[in-house]
């Protein structure tokens, strides 16, 4: 994986509570889904990767995968990605992972939802590689513009804007309305109170 020596200690917790959070039927769906969308780009079929985290990021270590698989959600002539080259070097590898990353969120990935290059390079945090993943194939399938291969209930549905627009009239009716979160005096009496001013009634 990495050219990093075992960690230990809190590191080293931190590290496994990372690794729990892979989830392997999640890495199913995600292969599946990769296979099947970079399948007919024109270019040789994607290869199947080992099976498990170290294979999945084995898999997607150099970045010509997820370069195809970005460039396969564009159409034709509107690449992201102009040039997909395996190489073994790694300053290219990470480059290309890079490339991947400002093309996701081009696409429309949050910034917040993308991981680091780091995460995948190294195979730091596999599943935050998984969830970025996750979240490009919701994406495709909500933009239904015809480029998603696949099943799309592999994905869940993202949730779309329902815009809602009123009159002027029934926005003026609106600010006449007291909101509950206000408070209500519905019900409330001056029973039992005295007068300002005077002592309190003790009897």
């Amino acid at each position: 994986m990495a050219n990093r020596g075992p960690s230990y200690g809190l590191s080293r917790e931190v590290q496994q509570k990372i690794d729990r959070q892979y989830d392997p039927e999640l890495e199913q769906v995600l292969v599946r889904w990769i296979l099947a969308q970079c399948g007919g780009d024109g270019g040789s079929a994607v290869a199947q990767p080992a099976p498990g985290r170290d294979g999945f990021q084995q898999w997607l270590k150099d970045g010509t995968v997820l370069c195809r698989l970005i460039n396969s959600l564009h159409p034709r002539g509107q690449a992201p990605v102009a040039k997909i080259q395996a190489s073994a070097m790694a300053f290219k590898q990470m480059e290309q992972i890079s490339q991947f990353l400002q093309a996701a969120e081009h696409y429309g990935i949050a910034a917040t939802d993308i991981f680091q290059t780091v995460d995948l390079w190294e195979g730091k945090n596999m599943a935050c590689v998984q969830r970025t993943l996750m979240n490009l194939g919701s994406l495709a399938v909500a933009k239904g513009d015809g480029l998603f291969v696949g099943d799309p209930n592999w994905f869940p549905k993202k949730s779309q804007e329902n815009r809602r627009v009123f009159s002027e009239d029934k926005l003026k009716e609106g600010q006449s309305v007291i909101g509950l979160q206000m408070g209500t005096n519905r019900g409330a009496s001056q029973a039992g109170m005295t007068g300002y001013g005077m002592p309190r009634q003790i009897l």
